[in-house]
């Protein structure tokens, strides 16, 4: 088929599942009329009709409420959050309700639920609208949580996140929406979850990352192979589970780790990903495994002051750099 961005997979993706399988259905503010703030689901009112994609009061908590409802009585509801920074006021739905629901009920109820939409900064949103929201939920048993960076993972990942039978927090970067584009074939099978990708080999230094900074660490990485440094980037895709059998491969084939989310460092995946690394790969390591994260504060509205706070290609390679020096 012709070239795709990164938002036309999604929307092709959500086509095909809701014509594949009749109980998968939409909600979320603007969903339908409109086709999303984004357009995300743009044409699906006009090709599955009112009853498959409704548009909803603006309330998250009814929201995610009402999709879990629609899941526990055997339907595959896709709720949109306008922007992702508001699934927080859905979050005792998400948190206490639908992801304990299947241990609640000793393994016999599922809860195929999706809570899908935009997350992450650089597009000048301030306050409500840049967040990366992912370490509120990679903590939580009972969830999946997913961060594709490709038009094709966004289009396979979503279709394997709605054919699964656990809730399922699928974030999409919104930087990468327009910016990403791809040849997608005719026909995808959804893609597994919980398999990191390889998306750059290399044999000096290791970089981990996922979803919007995904682009920046291979553009760091080409500037690395210009200087001789031969970086390998690994594509999380999956945040829980976390792919550990993917970090530990090629940590062990370098030495040396570099993670890098645009989420806040404190509390950040990379945290625990380090933590993971040096219990159980130390004698693996060369150096010190480092980070590079947003700083630890709001994401400004101001363009300069929004640059400043989160990570660049620039941070990438300095950090890689010195790591490679080692």
């Amino acid at each position: 088929m012709p070239t795709a961005t990164y938002i036309q997979a999604i929307n092709l993706a959500l086509k095909e599942e809701m014509r594949r399988d009749p109980d998968v259905f939409v909600m979320g503010e603007d969903v339908a009329a409109l086709g999303g703030a984004f357009k995300a689901t743009d044409g699906i009112l006009e090709e599955f009709g009112p009853a498959r994609i409704l548009d909803t009061p603006i309330s998250e908590a009814l929201i995610v409420g009402a999709g879990v409802g629609a899941a526990v009585q055997g339907l595959r509801p896709v709720v949109e959050m306008q922007f992702m920074d508001f699934a927080a006021c859905g979050f005792d739905q998400i948190v206490n309700m639908a992801a304990t629901a299947r241990y609640r009920h000793g393994g016999a109820l599922d809860v195929p639920l999706v809570i899908r939409g935009p997350s992450g900064g650089g597009v000048h949103g301030a306050l409500f609208h840049s967040q990366d929201p992912e370490a509120w939920f990679t903590r939580v048993p009972g969830l999946k949580v997913v961060a594709p960076s490709t038009a094709a993972d966004a289009r396979g990942l979503l279709k394997a996140a709605i054919r699964d039978d656990d809730p399922v927090i699928f974030l999409e970067h919104k930087r990468l929406y327009r910016s990403v584009k791809e040849e997608l074939p005719e026909e995808q099978e959804p893609e597994p979850l919980g398999r990191a990708r390889l998306a750059r080999a290399g044999s000096d230094i290791s970089i981990v990352t996922y979803g919007g900074t995904v682009p920046l660490c291979l553009e760091a990485a080409d500037r690395l192979a210009a200087e001789g440094v031969e970086t390998e980037v690994v594509d999380l895709r999956t945040l829980l589970p976390l792919d550990r059998d993917a970090v530990r491969r090629t940590v062990a084939k370098t030495g040396k780790l570099l993670v890098v989310h645009e989420d806040r460092q404190t509390g950040g995946l990379g945290g625990e990903i380090v933590a993971w690394t040096v219990e159980h790969c130390w004698d693996l390591l060369d150096a010190p495994p480092q980070r590079v994260t947003a700083l630890d504060c709001h994401t400004p509205f101001a363009p300069a002051l929004e640059a400043y706070v989160l990570p660049g290609t620039d941070e990438i390679a300095d950090a890689a750099r010195r790591l490679a020096a080692y």
